[in-house]
């Protein structure tokens, strides 16, 4: 009996409203493929989380065309305005975003995506917006201005805006890197510790070089001394 009722699963018995049971010819006919993107593709979607993604696209290699090249730079170009505006939006992800640091990411973005011509031999996005296998050295250099500018907006852009409104000195453009890489001035340190405390109290501290100059040769001890 157990037997019988296994066959019936696999075979497909028919079932109970009358329907006719699925015919030979149908289990024999070669499976339909699903082309569409998967979750893991890289597309435009995985550029704005900056999840780890796989180059799907199957696309054929042609001759060297420039106008093919202008293509794939002018097609990301065009996305960079879009993508660098969502980056740069504050830490909630709500409300406009930084202007300042939308250009920055704009500018190192576009000086990413020169490099994403490919030779002009395929096209850098298929026609369902995944990246080609060939575009993995541009990929990874647009994502990296993207996920820069995603970390300056939530630990940078607050408080660089808040200095600038206090009248602290080192804003501006570079406010946002010299936070971000820990390379900004004591003096504009202090100045946001004292106007911004909590805008900037995602800051990192300033690095252990940067809060007191080095010994000079005349203070460090002798070689007879224990040094401490």
């Amino acid at each position: 009996m157990l037997t019988v009722v296994l066959l019936s699963l696999l075979l497909g018995a028919a079932p109970n409203d009358g329907s006719p049971a699925s015919s030979p010819q149908s289990l024999a006919a070669p499976p339909v493929a699903d082309e569409s993107p998967t979750a893991w593709s890289c597309t435009a979607d995985t550029l704005r989380s900056g999840k780890e993604c796989v180059f799907e696209a199957e696309l054929t290699p042609s001759e060297p065309s420039r106008d093919q090249a202008a293509s794939n730079v002018r097609t990301l170009q065009e996305m960079g305005r879009t993508l660098c505006a969502e980056a740069a939006r504050a830490r909630s992800g709500e409300g406009k975003p930084d202007r300042n640091l939308a250009a920055v990411c704009e500018k190192k973005y576009a000086a990413a995506a020169e490099r994403c011509g490919l030779e002009g031999t395929v096209p850098v996005v298929d026609a369902k917006g995944r990246f080609a296998p060939a575009a993995r050295a541009c990929y990874r250099a647009i994502s990296g201005a993207l996920q820069e500018t995603q970390m300056m907006a939530t630990v940078a852009a607050p408080c660089c805006q808040c200095a600038a409104q206090r009248g602290c000195p080192g804003t501006g453009d570079r406010c946002y890197a010299d936070l971000t890489q820990q390379a900004a001035s004591p003096s504009t340190l202090a100045c946001m510790r004292d106007r911004c405390s909590e805008a900037c109290a995602l800051v990192p501290p300033a690095s252990s070089s940067s809060k007191a100059p080095a010994p000079s040769l005349k203070s460090r001890p002798g070689r007879g001394s224990a040094s401490l």
